[in-house]
C-alpha cells in the first residue's frame, strides 16, 4: 500500500532489528510498506544497495537509482559510468540521483555541482529514467537549471521550499516527496505549502536514516516510518492514511511509466 519513495537503506544501522535486514524487511511487510527506493549518493554504494533490491519479493518492491550526490566528488562522474550501472537490470533500476545542488555546506563547488547535475539531467533524458533531485539553500540555480536543461519527470525531494518552488516544479513536470520534516512542530509553513499542491503529483517518503516522523523524532529512521508521514498529509487533504498511500503509490508508478 505504503510506497517510500526516498530511502537509503545502506546506511542503517538497524539497531531496532538485531541488525539483521530480513528482521527490517519484515517489519516493513508488517507495516504496509509494499514497495521502496534505495537511494545511490556515491558509486561505492552499487553493491550494497543491489544486495537490498536483490531481498525483493512478491509482497516488498525494492527498487533503486543511480546516481552522485552534490556534496560528492563530481569528477568521478561521466554518463558512460551511469549507463555502465544502468545495465545490471531495467527493471529494478528506476531512476537516476540523487542529484541536485547543496551550497548549504560548500558553495565554492558551485561549477562542479552544476556540471554533475547537468550531467545527471542529460543521462536521464537519453536513459529514459526520471531524475532524483537534492535541493539545498540553492533555491534559484536548482529551478533555472531544471527549466535551462528542460529537466520534465522526475522528484524534488524531501521538499522543504516554499509554494513558487513547487508550483515551477509541478510545471516542469516534476513531482513533490514530503519527508518526516513535515510532521514537524516548526512545519507549519511547509503543511500550508501541501495544502495548495494537486494530490496526484506528491509522493512520501523517510530519507532514512535521517528525519524520523513524530512520534519518533530521535530514533533511527526506516521505511516502516512512512506510514506517519502519510498521516500527516492524511489530515491535510481529508483522507485517510491508507488513501494517502495508494495514491502516492499510483503517482510513483506513475513517474516511472512515463520514460515506458
Amino acid at each position: 500500500m505504503f510506497t517510500d519513495s526516498h530511502c537509503h537503506l545502506t546506511y542503517l544501522k538497524l539497531d531496532n532489528h538485531d541488525r539483521n535486514p530480513e528482521l527490517l524487511l519484515g517489519a516493513m511487510k508488517d507495516a504496509n510498506v509494499s514497495r521502496a527506493m534505495a537511494i545511490m549518493c556515491h558509486y561505492d554504494e552499487f553493491d550494497d544497495i543491489k544486495a537490498w533490491v536483490d531481498r525483493s519479493d512478491d509482497k516488498l518492491n525494492i527498487g533503486m537509482s543511480v546516481g552522485l550526490h552534490p556534496c560528492q566528488d563530481a569528477d568521478v562522474l561521466a554518463g558512460v559510468t551511469v549507463e555502465k550501472l544502468l545495465s545490471y537490470d531495467h527493471d529494478k533500476l528506476w531512476a537516476l540521483g540523487e542529484t541536485g545542488l547543496d551550497y548549504h555546506w560548500d558553495d565554492t563547488k558551485k561549477t562542479a555541482q552544476k556540471h554533475s547535475f547537468a550531467t545527471h539531467i542529460h543521462a536521464s533524458q537519453t536513459l529514459k529514467k526520471p531524475i532524483i533531485v537534492h535541493t539545498r539553500a540553492a533555491y534559484h540555480d536548482t529551478l533555472d537549471l531544471l527549466t535551462a536543461e528542460r529537466c520534465e519527470h522526475g522528484i524534488i525531494h524531501c521538499f522543504t521550499e516554499d509554494y513558487a518552488f513547487a508550483k515551477r516544479s509541478l510545471d516542469l513536470g516534476m513531482y513533490v516527496s514530503f519527508s518526516g520534516i513535515i510532521s514537524f512542530n516548526k512545519s507549519e509553513s511547509l503543511r500550508e505549502v501541501a495544502k495548495k499542491l494537486p494530490l496526484d503529483r506528491i509522493l512520501i517518503e523517510t530519507d532514512s536514516p535521517y528525519l524520523a516522523p513524530v512520534p519518533k523524532r530521535g530514533r533511527e529512521n526506516e521505511p516502516t516510518y512512512v506510514p506517519y508521514v502519510a498521516e500527516v498529509l492524511a489530515r491535510i487533504y481529508g483522507k485517510t492514511a491508507e488513501q494517502i498511500g495508494q495514491i502516492t503509490s499510483h503517482n510513483f508508478q506513475t513517474l516511472l511509466n512515463e520514460y515506458r
